[in-house]
């Protein structure tokens, strides 16, 4: 076979590639690419619904001067604190647990810890509101009757009480896909080396850590990363259930930003918390890959 017809039968299977790629790469820079651009150049302007004035970084300057960013940002980075580190362990501990299970014990708990996941958000948000209900909900109930409060308590009205309210829903959604992540990473480790260890007189926890955790690493990483990303990323349970209240002390960065456009209609300013938002997302997952992937192979 000659060159040119070599090229030629090459260059086929390269725009044969890209026509299969190219409804996957257009819906893409549409729908990603594109809002991100413009996200960014219209949060350089005063863009309302009436005006659209140019006004270099002064949306930014705004938000160092904005005590109601200051306190959803604070209160974003609570939820990701607090939410991230349990969603792990949790999902960790209860992973290396029903992996030794009968394997009809384990799908029993995939099956439960999944449900919320693909239970929708309106559905799992009217049973935690009527289980926080300060009137008819079980949970002053439970707590009334042991003798641990006096008197019912308004979760989710009450500032003391309501971002950890949210945090608790959010667990709950969270944990299923970790932990059925973390079972499938632990049927990929050779079982050879567990045993052989074992033989050899190690422990559950030197074989965990010498074993287990490296093999669960990668799985550990990408668990991480996009816990962290979703808890960044928390809204529809802060708009369903406190609408940013009471007096902002659930507001998150992105409630912000909804309430911003389509409620108050300062679309570049809403823009500029949402660029905030990305670089904070990435910067933190740069420091992730960085100290959670040295020892992990893409």
């Amino acid at each position: 076979m000659n060159k040119q017809k070599l090229y030629k039968i090459r260059m086929r299977e390269t725009l044969v590639s890209y026509a299969f790629l190219a409804p996957a790469l257009l819906f893409f820079v549409i729908f990603v690419v594109y809002p991100m651009i413009s996200g960014v150049y219209t949060s350089l302007f005063n863009y309302t619904i009436r005006k659209f004035d140019f006004i270099g970084v002064d949306n930014y300057i705004r938000l160092v001067s904005d005590p109601i960013f200051k306190k959803s940002l604070i209160n974003t980075l609570v939820i990701v604190l607090g939410s991230v580190p349990i969603v792990v362990l949790f999902a960790l501990f209860v992973g290396l647990t029903i992996y030794e299970k009968h394997s009809a014990i384990r799908s029993f708990f995939r099956c439960v810890f999944y449900l919320p996941v693909v239970t929708g958000t309106v559905a799992v948000t009217v049973v935690w509101k009527w289980i926080y209900d300060p009137i008819n909900g079980i949970l002053n109930y439970l707590l009334q009757s042991a003798h641990i409060i006096n008197e019912p308590i308004m979760w989710l009205g009450d500032k003391r009480f309501a971002i950890w309210a949210i945090i608790i829903i959010l667990l709950t959604t969270s944990v299923g896909q970790p932990i059925i992540l973390y079972v499938a990473a632990l049927g990929n480790i050779d079982q050879s080396l567990t045993e052989a260890a074992e033989v050899d007189g190690a422990n559950r926890w030197q074989v965990f850590k010498n074993i287990k955790w490296p093999g669960l690493m990668p799985t550990t990483l990408y668990i991480v990363v996009i816990t962290t990303i979703n808890s960044f990323q928390c809204f529809s349970l802060i708009q369903l259930l406190t609408s940013g209240g009471p007096n902002y002390s659930t507001s998150t960065i992105m409630y912000l930003v909804y309430e911003k456009a389509f409620k108050l209609g300062q679309f570049g300013y809403a823009n500029s918390m949402g660029v905030i938002l990305a670089v904070i997302i990435g910067i933190i997952s740069f420091l992730q890959f960085k100290f959670l992937g040295n020892d992990v192979e893409y």
